[in-house]
């Protein structure tokens, strides 16, 4: 239980990136009675609850907007929106630690995206799940890009989001053929079966039928019954949201892209994919090479294989995360799952935490996130008891010096009173995306110059 402190003094935290995970540590450290000081790159809160999960879940999304409305509004609690944390970004880790606050947690969330390291993955046409989900959510830098698909799209991955970008290309891109093309089996499947209700009426069922048949001997080689893992799979297909184009769905399992082949143009014109065989790994299985290769014909490839944070951000980095504290502790949770952590100088960083994406990439989706920076606080909790806190009036100050740094740098910070104008904005717009059931300006120019409308209205009106 965290203890409330006093009226004239608390701790400063300060939160970079307002997704699920930094909500959730922003809304537990300000009901403990600290001052939290919220830095974002995007102008709007929400990160993966905003650009992530897919658009049609407005009640979804509704709700978690309302409670992060909740938690912003709070006295003590300061946000400060399109402004970046990181090497040659507005404000650097040197320079936040440097401003002397009590914690500072990252919950950046995973930028980056894990790729397979095939030969001509940077051809015209290739693309990354990540980048098409921002796009069709509409996030700036991604909603303008054009994302040429062509009529047969091939997207790498079997799980939710493989469902997502699948929904998306079906229902708006209207393509001919999506195929899912898995390394390992039909078994290892990583979907949930409610979401794959999204798609389930575009899959052919003779086709999948027969994509088993061609993999039966390799699945029985290693214990597995191809017909009941069919059936189990049919029978994830209820539900299904009714069909809305003639886009045919299809997998294809024990199959390893190696390569991206590309016409004169250097466009994708297919997949080199190698056969592969399921091997025994503990209770779970690998894929295994079978130096047997065909082609592959598409237009497009999406690989929705994972993700991996931004290593320009300045924290310690490896291998795709940053790295925390290889010493386990006796905490629940464990301290040193949440701790940034130099291994040149085998230390812990005093007083810097991770959660959510930023310290597990593509753990889980929304609850998981929040359930990670409620932990978070606890963890930071601990490290505030033996740490001294601050004179209010030393808090003001340090929030003032930020805001000048704001100003030295030309940083056009959005503040809480921003996004209710921009908030007012969207909704005088009545062109309502039929994709994502709402309205979004689609650049941060257009955000900033509607919020200065907003707010220079009032002025106008008095005048008059």
């Amino acid at each position: 239980m965290m203890a409330t402190l006093g009226k004239e003094q608390a701790h400063l935290i300060i939160v970079v990136g307002a997704g699920p995970a930094g909500m959730g540590v922003v809304n537990q450290m300000s009901k403990a009675g600290h001052a939290v000081v919220v830095l974002n790159r995007d102008i709007k809160f929400g990160g993966l609850a905003e650009y992530g999960i897919f658009p049609n879940k407005l009640k979804l999304r509704g709700g978690l907007r309302k409670s992060y409305w909740e938690i912003l509004e709070r006295p003590n609690v300061h946000y400060f929106g399109n402004v970046s944390v990181g090497r040659n970004k507005d404000l650097t880790v040197e320079e936040l630690r440097g401003l002397g606050a009590s914690a500072l947690v990252f919950a950046t969330g995973a930028q980056g995206t894990k790729t397979v390291g095939v030969e001509g993955d940077t051809a015209l046409g290739v693309y990354h799940a990540k980048d098409v989900v921002y796009h069709f959510n509409r996030l700036p830098g991604f909603a303008e890009r054009p994302f040429e698909m062509g009529r047969r799209v091939a997207v790498i991955g079997v799980g939710d989001v493989m469902v997502d970008v699948t929904h998306w290309l079906v229902r708006y891109k209207q393509v001919d053929e999506v195929t899912a093309i898995a390394r390992r089996g039909p078994a290892e499947r990583k979907y949930n079966p409610k979401e794959i209700r999204a798609v389930c009426s575009n899959i052919d069922r003779d086709a999948l039928a027969k994509e088993f048949a061609r993999i039966r001997p390799r699945l029985e080689a290693v214990g597995q019954n191809p017909d009941e893992i069919l059936k189990g799979m049919l029978d994830e297909f209820t539900k299904c949201e009714p069909l809305r184009s003639q886009t045919r769905m299809g997998f294809r399992f024990l199959a390893s892209p190696r390569r991206v082949l590309t016409d004169a143009q250097n466009r994708v014109r297919a997949l080199e994919i190698e056969e592969t065989k399921l091997e025994p790994k503990g209770e779970d299985f690998s894929a295994v090479g079978l130096k047997q290769y065909y082609e592959f014909p598409c237009d497009s490839v999406v690989f929705a294989v994972g993700d991996r944070v931004d290593e320009t951000v300045g924290l310690p980095y490896k291998n795709g995360v940053f790295v925390t504290n290889p010493v386990r502790t006796n905490n629940d949770p464990d301290d040193s799952l949440f701790q940034a952590y130099d291994e040149a100088s085998g230390t812990v960083i005093e007083g810097v935490f991770l959660t959510g994406w930023a310290r597990k990439a593509s753990e889980g989706l929304v609850g998981v996130a929040k359930r990670d920076g409620e932990w978070c606080a606890e963890v930071v909790t601990r490290y505030l008891e033996t740490q001294s806190p601050h004179d209010r009036a030393v808090i003001d100050g340090k929030i003032s010096q930020l805001r000048r740094m704001f100003d030295e740098r030309r940083v056009q910070a959005i503040d809480v009173e921003g996004l209710r104008a921009l908030e007012d904005a969207e909704k005088e717009h009545s062109a309502v995306n039929d994709f994502i059931g709402e309205f979004k300006f689609v650049s941060n120019q257009e955000m900033l110059v509607q919020i200065q409308r907003m707010r220079e209205r009032p002025r106008a009106s008095a005048a008059r």
